[in-house]
Formats: structure tokens, C-alpha cells, sequence
């Protein structure tokens, strides 16, 4: 969600190689996202429209967007927009008992692929007041404990709750996170991580363009990671050799 898509795309296409195309613009100008020929994001201009601040969201997939709109009221959590019909399906915008932002999509289901590709949405973390309550919340909305065994598990790894897919770590839910803290990094929230041949040449280049380093580059259990503002004040995270 950005204020400006000249901005946004000035910053990210040179930051990622992301080339963009038109999409619907029902609710404003809106932007598909492309590294090479796979669609791993999409950029709207529809931050200042809404209200809301500049940021990523972690969109999670449903077979049914209203009966999980559902699950997440009946479970504490609010629903603050939708579920709506969109070109591709249908999509809410919530969020957790503890105030962190996330969304439910509702489309063309199939087998997940995993996007390896640099420039693609690979990790994403939770930072949340407590891993273990979030962690029941989302299973429940998701019905993480009904699926398939064999491809889904849910497990305790390096300090955190993660989620893992045929056999890949692809989520985490981690403590440390406050309502009341002043800095948005910590406070609850998902963090999205995109992944780079080089974390550290990416940080770099992300200042020449006008970007801000919140966190700098440092190894973690998952790959070297950073965290970036863009210039608009949306966070986001870096991550590299995460497969």
C-alpha cells in the first residue's frame, strides 16, 4: 500500500529488477509486480485513499474468505475491510487480538510453488507480544492442525513458533513485540522478507535510492538478514540463500 506509485516503483524496480504491468484499479491505481516472469507482488495506490500507513501486507490464502473473515471474529481478531470481490478472487484486511495487520485472500487454489527467484517474497515473521497465543489464533483461523500432515507442521525452531511447508520453514511467530511501543518495528506485525544475492549490496543500494537501514546486515538461523525503510516509510526486510 503507497501514496505514490512513481515513488514506489523508482525505489523497488532498481532495488529488486522488478518490472510492473496495470492491474485493476477499482480502488485506485494499482500496479502488478514482476521479478522475471513470475508475479510475486502487487503495489497499489491506495494508502492515502484508506487512511492507512504505507506498508507490505502478508496476504494469506483461503478456500472460503467468509468463513474465514468468520473464524478470525470468532477467535478476537477484527476484520476492517471486506471480504470484497477483487479480479483475481476475493479479499479481506484484518487483524490479530494483538493489533498485528494481515490479509485473507480467496482465489484460483493450487499446488503452492515455492518463489526461489531474487526479488521474491520468500519468509515472513511475526513479532508479536506472545508467539504462542498468536500461534493458536492463526492455526485456528487456518486450520493449521486439519492439514495434510504430511505437508504442514507446526514446530518450535531457534526461539520462535514456525510453520513449516513440505518440509521449508516459511513463517515464524517470535515474542518481543509491544502495543505500546513507539518505534513500528516492534511493535506487533508482519514482517516480509525479500530475497537478494547480497544483502549487504542491497542495503547499500537501497540508501543510494533513498531508502533508510533500520537494521543492519547480520547472519540469523535463516540466511543474512536487514531491515530497510523505503522512502514513502514502508518497512520491509532482506534476506539471502533462504531456500
Amino acid at each position: 500500500m503507497a501514496r505514490d506509485l512513481d515513488a514506489a516503483t523508482g525505489f523497488y524496480g532498481p532495488l529488486f529488477g522488478w518490472h510492473f504491468e496495470p492491474g485493476p484499479e477499482r480502488w485506485g491505481p494499482y500496479l502488478r509486480v514482476h521479478s522475471g516472469d513470475w508475479e510475486v507482488a502487487g503495489i497499489g495506490a491506495v494508502a492515502a485513499r484508506w487512511e492507512l500507513p504505507v506498508s507490505w501486507t502478508t496476504y494469506f490464502g483461503t478456500d472460503n474468505a467468509d468463513r474465514t473473515a468468520d473464524a478470525i471474529r470468532e477467535r478476537g481478531g477484527t476484520v476492517a475491510v471486506g471480504p470484497l470481490e477483487f479480479d483475481a478472487g476475493r479479499l479481506a484486511l484484518a487483524a490479530d487480538p494483538a493489533g498485528a495487520s494481515f490479509g485473507v485472500w480467496e482465489g484460483a487454489q493450487g499446488r503452492p510453488q515455492r518463489a526461489q527467484r531474487v526479488g521474491s517474497p520468500v519468509w515472513i515473521q511475526l513479532r508479536t507480544r506472545d508467539a504462542f497465543a498468536s500461534a493458536l489464533f492463526y492455526g485456528g483461523v487456518f486450520a493449521w492442525d486439519d492439514a495434510d500432515p504430511q505437508r504442514y507442521e507446526v514446530v518450535w525452531e531457534h526461539d520462535r513458533v514456525v510453520l513449516r511447508v513440505d518440509g521449508h520453514s516459511v513463517a515464524a511467530l517470535s515474542g518481543g513485540g509491544t502495543e505500546a511501543a513507539a518505534d513500528p518495528r516492534v511493535r506487533p506485525r508482519w514482517h516480509v522478507y525479500f530475497s537478494v544475492e547480497d544483502v549487504d549490496a542491497t542495503v547499500e543500494l537501497a540508501a543510494k535510492l533513498g531508502g533508510e537501514v533500520t537494521g543492519a546486515p547480520e547472519n540469523s538461523a535463516y540466511g543474512r538478514v536487514a531491515g530497510l525503510r523505503d522512502p514513502e516509510g514502508g518497512l520491509f526486510s532482506l534476506i539471502s540463500r533462504h531456500y
